[in-house]
Order: C-alpha cells, then structure tokens, then sequence
C-alpha cells in the first residue's frame, strides 16, 4: 500500500535552505515514489494512506559512533532505529551477530560516511524529528520501525 508520510516541513537533505512547507514523502513499497506538498501528492495518489507527523521529515541519518549499549544485538540495532538512523558504519559492528542483527532489520551497513537525501526511487529511509532534535518516527525500507508514542 502507498503512504504519504506528511509532517509540517520536509527537507531533501538535513542542510536544505529551502524545506518543502507542509510536504510529504510518498512511500511505495521500500522506494520513494515522490516528494513535494501534500496536497499535490494526495490528489496525484488518490487513496493512499496518510501518515501526518508533527516536526520535520528528511532522510534517515547514519549512525557514525559505536552501537549504543544493549543487552543483545537486535536491542542495539533497535536503538538506533530509534534514533532516527538506519545506517551504522562497518567499523563499530563489532560481532557477527551484530551484523546479523542489522541485516535482519534492513539497516544498512556502510564501509564508510555519505550523505543522505531523499531521492524519487531511493530507498524510503525516512525520520521525523520534533524541535529539541528528539525523533518522532523513523521508516526503514518503506516500514515504520519506530514511533514515539
């Protein structure tokens, strides 16, 4: 099913000048199949479901330090979901298991940094965050994997 993920403001990339007010990301499957207002979306999606999140949305983030501390793996690749990344740098996965954790929840293992942006048939990595910085949701491949309640 088609969603349009909306919130009050949709950036491309973290640092854009320029954020979409009032914007959404249309998700399809685990690609991006637009971005732009919402209304615009709606009517060219007619009968998607509409996810309405208060903050920002852009790409989801990388996890650029060591996995934080949890009891098992799967915990550990959690946290960082909820953290509003769903990319973690090769160096600090540390065991295989953790590797395994990490495949097993579609996050993405980098040998290396880059930059993140929503892009039209990229993969659907997406995260809200409100004003303190603090995240609201975050969509991995197209699924919601974590929402703040």
């Amino acid at each position: 099913m088609l969603t349009l993920h909306a919130a009050d403001e949709v950036r491309y990339v973290w640092d854009d000048t320029e954020p979409v007010k009032g914007g959404a990301v249309a998700v399809d499957g685990i690609r991006v199949a637009a971005v732009g207002p919402l209304a615009e979306l709606e009517e060219r999606f007619p009968g998607a479901r509409v996810r309405r999140w208060p903050g920002v949305l852009g790409p989801a983030r990388i996890h650029q330090g060591p996995l934080p501390d949890a009891p098992s793996p799967r915990e550990r690749v959690h946290a960082v979901l909820k953290s509003g990344a769903v990319a973690v740098l090769e160096e600090h996965v540390d065991s295989p298991e953790l590797r395994a954790a990490a495949e097993r929840n579609d996050v993405v293992v980098l040998a290396r940094t880059r930059r993140t942006a929503l892009v039209q048939l990229g993969r659907a990595d997406l995260a809200v965050f409100d004003a303190t910085g603090t995240c609201i949701a975050t969509v991995c491949a197209g699924r919601l994997v974590h929402r703040r309640r």
